[in-house]
């Protein structure tokens, strides 16, 4: 199976990358390409909404933390939602996304984000 990546800005600053397939070395450079675009957006916060991802490899785990270090780099946040079991065990196996957020649902994250917005004001 290929690789598609939806994008959209879901709010102001808020990007969401939705990658749909399998993620791997024949397919990082498509999720590459659309995370690179967004960051050039200057994003405060990115989220991969990881439902239709069905596989993932170090090259895929390779371009999520590219995204993180860029992200940190300029005081963003990155965060996961709605893994599949799978891929979430690949991070776990890896022990390579410890400080990200990860989320079980797009109801969970925007209550997040509102309690992260009233923070701030």
């Amino acid at each position: 199976m290929s690789l598609k990546v939806n994008s959209a800005e879901t709010r102001p600053g808020v990007f969401t990358i939705s990658p749909i397939g399998t993620l791997d070395a024949n397919s990082s450079t498509v999720l590459e390409g659309t995370v690179d675009a967004v960051l050039n957006q200057s994003p405060d916060v990115l989220i991969f909404d990881m439902e239709y991802l069905d596989y993932i490899n170090s090259m895929g785990v390779r371009v999520l933390l590219k995204a993180k270090k860029a992200m940190e780099k300029d005081n963003g946040k990155i965060i996961f939602i709605r893994l599949q079991r799978q891929i979430k065990k690949v991070f776990e196996i890896l022990n390579a996304l410890p400080t990200l957020q990860v989320f079980k649902s797009i109801k969970e994250l925007d209550e997040y984000l509102d309690t992260m917005q009233k923070a701030a004001r």
